[in-house]
């Protein structure tokens, strides 16, 4: 229960951003912004989903 717990504040902010920021505003402001900005935004949003999945796979950490 406690590793869950752990876990809800970071939860709880996904769901909040899924429920507030809809798909087609993010494309249209990417869209406005122009295509090195979008193309920023991924490559930024793909290494934090690697970073978030590697801390979830326990990669990273020092064993001695």
């Amino acid at each position: 229960m406690k590793t869950l717990l752990r876990f809800f504040p970071s939860a709880f902010v996904a769901v909040l951003l899924t429920l507030f920021l809809s798909s087609c505003a993010a494309i249209g402001d990417i869209f406005k912004a122009g295509a090195y900005t979008g193309i920023i935004g991924v490559v930024v949003v793909i290494g934090v989903l690697i970073w978030i999945a590697s801390k979830f796979l326990g990669g990273g950490g020092r064993n001695s």
